[in-house]
């Protein structure tokens, strides 16, 4: 039986709280008001979809290359491997990190967050602002010294320009400067590519990297069809995926703005009307805006085609997170 998106998203919950709690219990010498603050906002709860994703793409594209080797003798390795677990924690602190920063009053200056009170209401802002520097750092230390060594370069490049300038900062700025200004879907589309999606898609990517998936994976022996229609790799099935589920991720956070109470979302909902943010349910109305999240999900999942079972719980994630309601 498919375990269902809540079991999921809390099995691998677990592993990777487990995980981060170590790595905070090893940062010796660190002062103790800095840990308490990283801790504050990195244990607060959370979907955790990210690392969920990290882990269900290792164990997909992993668990495809198994299956098509073909051979009894092969030994299928165990997952999640410790560069897959390093790629999970370092992914939830990057994402934890830039709620940490939006939070902020420069930014979107927000009191509420996962349903406690943020981090700079809590800690200051000073002590927010380092606290999320921390967390940024200690991402990349953690794939430095837990991720194979073949691996641990990828890793380190695909996490930092899926947060950076032409990432999830970059998208940042781009939302902020269309605030009052009449966006395009397709330029709204753009900047939810790069602020929401890149990590979405960096998850996936990294969970693909972790297996060691090879860039390009011809149809097995016999297929007449191998010459005229090459297959496409694992990582570039997953990464369509992955680009798809963030577009829908991103309107479903805009509808749930507008549907959910406050409680629900554990944050301040109804704000992007006010600051003059551009949403999808402001171009598109709310049946439309639900129409292409039903779109995105049904592209995400076109994109699966060439996986079998190994990746019934990617398929169930995606359905999570157009369904969710919360």
């Amino acid at each position: 039986m498919t375990p269902t998106a809540p079991e999921i998203l809390t099995r691998h919950g677990k592993a990777v709280d487990k995980y981060l709690q170590g790595a905070l219990a090893r940062l010796d010498g660190a002062p103790s008001r800095l840990i308490e603050a990283i801790d504050y906002s990195v244990m607060a709860g959370g979907k955790r979809l990210r690392p969920a994703l990290v882990l269900e793409c290792e164990s997909a594209v992993g668990g495809r290359q198994f299956a098509e080797k073909q051979n009894p003798s092969t030994a299928r390795r165990p997952f999640p491997t410790p560069s897959a677990l390093a790629a999970a924690g370092a992914i939830e602190l990057i994402h934890t990190f830039s709620l940490v920063h939006d939070d902020l009053p420069a930014m979107d200056n927000d009191d509420l967050r996962r349903g406690r009170p943020t981090n700079h209401v809590v800690f200051g802002e000073a002590t927010a602002i380092l606290a999320g520097d921390a967390m940024t750092t200690l991402a990349f230390e953690l794939i430095a010294n837990a991720a194979h060594p073949a691996t641990a370069p990828k890793l380190v490049a695909e996490l930092a320009r899926a947060a950076g300038p032409c990432g999830m900062i970059g998208g940042q700025i781009l939302d902020m400067a269309g605030e009052s200004q009449a966006l395009s879907l397709d330029q709204l589309k753009n900047v939810h590519r790069m602020k929401t999606g890149a990590l979405i898609v960096a998850s996936c990517r990294m969970g693909c990297i972790c297996a060691e998936a090879n860039p390009d994976s011809p149809r097995s022996a016999g297929d007449d069809s191998s010459a005229l229609t090459p297959r496409p790799s694992p990582l570039s099935s997953v990464t369509a995926y992955a680009q798809h589920l963030g577009l829908a991720f991103q309107i479903i956070d805009d509808v749930l703005d507008e549907t959910a109470t406050a409680q629900q979302m554990g944050k301040a909902t109804r704000k992007d009307a006010a600051r003059g943010k551009n949403t999808y349910t402001s171009l598109l109305g709310l049946a439309g805006a639900q129409r292409e999240a039903t779109n995105q999900l049904q592209l995400a999942l076109a994109a699966l085609v060439d996986f079998g079972p190994e990746a019934e719980g990617l398929r169930t994630l995606a359905r999570f997170v157009v369904e969710r309601h919360s």
